[in-house]
């Protein structure tokens, strides 16, 4: 749990909320898959990696250079960096982690060194992608409404400033995230020395909490609902006006603005997508906030789901594309499929029919 809990992974000393004797279904649900979090969530990092990859790679390509996919390329670049991150911790802290040991503890300090970067890591890349995709639907949303200005107002200069923007405030907003955990120590049964995580103290642990509530969970929640429901409607409108130019007879302008509907509907299920894995959590937070030992009774029990649904979302944009977007999918096939040999095949002949007089007909 890294992704979804780090805001509040450091409120018991054992980074493990207990079980009561009769554990309840939620409990249950927790610890059966608890099990198999760790090859699910390995599988979902390799795939992932895998396709961010290849999203930067096509992104990247000299005829899909825009403001919108240079965005797409740095979201691509921080879902990268947070799966990349994310693997290691899956096999150590899950599939090879000793039966004995509850997460996040381990024998080496190397290992909980990295779980201490990690768990600081993921949630600044993390971050970074949320703030990224509220970006990205602010530039769709101005080019649909203002298609004069479309070109100016989302220009590539304010794309690559705006990305900027986004990783150096993000790194500051997450500074309360890096000092409020530690590794602490404890000797087990058989005087092995076991190695874990705590929280620094209540007051930075508290700041950290609030940071994180509002900035990376409540108002991008608030924030991606308003820009959908927004880009739907413009959707709709955008969509009018194509319909009264083919009815005025002007194809090309209508086919044109078929195309920028079909890549603001790209656009709106990455962004539609995110909402959906964030808003369950933004909820979580805010009932963690008001409701007693709702932490323990409640949000603890679904770090592993929401943090496999997290790494969902960070590996699915590759599916979207290919699906939604026929440039982006010819420039991969071109790239990557382009150096396989053809298949032979019969040569095409033309036939010719030579006149009495020797000329070709």
């Amino acid at each position: 749990m890294s992704i979804a809990m780090t805001p509040v992974i450091n409120m018991t000393n054992s980074t493990q909320a207990p079980y009561a004797s009769h554990p309840s279904a939620l409990e249950e649900f927790s610890q059966k898959y608890g099990r198999v979090h760790g090859y699910v969530a390995a599988v979902i990092c390799i795939w992932g990696i895998v396709a961010n990859i290849a999203n930067i790679v096509v992104l990247t390509r000299k005829n899909l250079v825009s403001a919108t996919n240079t965005i797409l390329t740095w979201l691509a670049v921080a879902d990268l960096l947070t799966m990349s991150s994310y693997f290691p911790v899956s096999l150590h802290f899950y599939i090879m982690r000793a039966p004995d040991l509850q997460f996040p503890q381990t024998p080496s300090i190397h290992w909980s060194h990295f779980m201490l970067f990690h768990i600081n890591f993921t949630v600044l890349c993390h971050t970074i992608a949320i703030w990224l995709t509220i970006v990205l639907a602010i530039f769709r949303y101005l080019f649909i409404c203002y298609p004069t200005m479309g070109m100016t107002l989302c220009s590539m200069y304010r794309a690559k400033l705006a990305i900027l923007a986004v990783y150096i405030s993000t790194a500051i907003i997450c500074i309360p995230n890096y000092l409020s955990t530690k590794i602490t120590s404890m000797q087990s049964d058989d005087n092995e020395t076991i190695y874990s995580l705590d929280a620094t103290t209540p007051l930075v642990n508290r700041i950290n909490f609030w940071f994180q509530a509002m900035l990376i969970k409540l108002i991008p929640c608030g924030l991606l609902t308003i820009l959908t429901i927004l880009l739907i409607h413009a959707m709709h409108k955008a969509n009018q006006r194509r319909m009264k130019l083919k009815s005025q007879g002007k194809m090309n302008e209508s086919d044109r603005a078929r195309e920028h509907n079909r890549t603001t509907a790209m656009l709106l299920a990455v962004v539609g997508l995110f909402l959906l894995t964030e808003l369950p959590q933004g909820i979580l937070t805010l009932c963690n906030t008001f409701i007693a030992d709702f932490f323990e009774r409640i949000y603890w029990h679904l770090g592993d789901l929401l943090d496999i649904m997290a790494l969902l979302n960070n590996s699915v944009n590759f599916v979207l594309y290919c699906s939604m977007s026929s440039q982006f999918r010819d420039t991969f096939v071109e790239i990557f499929c382009g150096c396989c040999p053809k298949r032979p095949g019969w040569l095409k002949v033309k036939a010719v029919h030579i006149k009495s007089n020797g000329t070709q007909v």
